[in-house]
């Protein structure tokens, strides 16, 4: 066939929508265009994609190649749709067949030796994989991280020759969808009764915890605001599932790296007292929150 669509996931803040990658191979001129709302990032997949494909042993189609990434009102940023791309020309060129492409999302940047690498914001793409009942290939990288998300299912891949490979059931990866075990309490580094003095405050922070009250800290500086507020989350409940996996999501979307052993404390920001509104919301039209500190 000479056409493929193969599903992938874009991202926008915290949420992952859908993004169908569409192939054609067509008639004319050797030629590789990417449309779709395509960022500088994006445009240069081709090369990648290019030089992955060829340095795997694949035939790279000498044919016009037009790839659509839909919904073409989406801008579509990063490396995260390589190994997209480079699944649809196969599929679109006849070198994979298979008919159940369309339960699968492919996410991951190529290199140029066709080893796929990780990509930021993969819990997002994989809790959306799950409501749709996809299974997810996803870089070896990301694949520690992706198991935080219970019943999810996910193959993880380090070349695009293993993923040729499954495809094709000549060489099936295994379906990973173990979860890791979450009976285990948070372990701090702080706790309230490293507080001397201060009955009063802690009384108060012991009463909002239990009944799940905002606080407000007014006072001059060295009074204690900052210490006891970095030991409230030492006496609050555990987080839920749903409130551990939307905290690891955001650390996953900045790139951040996460104590798996330990990701469900609950996290204290402390931005810098001169932060200026818009640092503190996140700048750049794809807003990032890089200048606020997570602990």
């Amino acid at each position: 066939m000479s056409l493929a669509r193969i599903y992938s996931r874009a991202q926008v803040g915290i949420n992952a929508p859908e993004v169908i990658v569409e192939v054609h191979l067509g008639n004319g001129l050797p030629a590789f265009h990417i449309v779709g709302l395509p960022e500088a990032s994006v445009k240069e997949s081709k090369d990648r994609v290019r030089s992955a494909l060829e340095n795997s042993q694949f035939g790279f189609p000498d044919q016009r190649i037009t790839v659509n990434l839909a919904p073409a009102d989406l801008p579509k940023d990063g490396g995260r749709f390589d190994l997209a791309i480079a699944v649809g020309i196969l599929v679109a060129s006849g070198q994979i067949v298979c008919p159940d492409i369309h339960k699968y999302e492919f996410y991951g940047e190529l290199a140029l030796n066709g080893e796929v690498r990780g990509v930021n914001a993969i819990l997002p793409s994989v809790l959306a994989a799950k409501e749709q009942d996809r299974c997810c290939f996803l870089p070896f990288a990301n694949d520690s991280l992706a198991s935080l998300v219970n019943g999810v299912k996910r193959k993880a891949v380090s070349s695009l020759q293993e993923v040729w490979g499954d495809l094709l059931n000549q060489q099936p990866l295994p379906l990973n969808i173990e979860y890791p075990d979450c009976t285990q309490a948070p372990d701090f580094l702080l706790d309230l009764s490293d507080v001397k003095g201060q009955p009063g405050a802690k009384r108060v922070l012991e009463i909002a915890a239990a009944g799940g009250h905002n606080l407000l800290f007014l006072g001059p500086p060295g009074t204690g605001k900052s210490m006891l507020a970095q030991r409230m989350a030492t006496i609050m409940p555990t987080m839920s599932d749903d409130e551990a996996i939307s905290t690891a999501a955001l650390y996953s979307i900045i790139g951040q790296s996460i104590d798996l052993t330990n990701w469900r404390q609950r996290p204290f920001r402390n931005p810098h007292h001169t932060c200026s509104a818009v640092a503190l919301v996140g700048g750049s039209s794809n807003p990032n929150d890089n200048y606020i500190t997570i602990k």
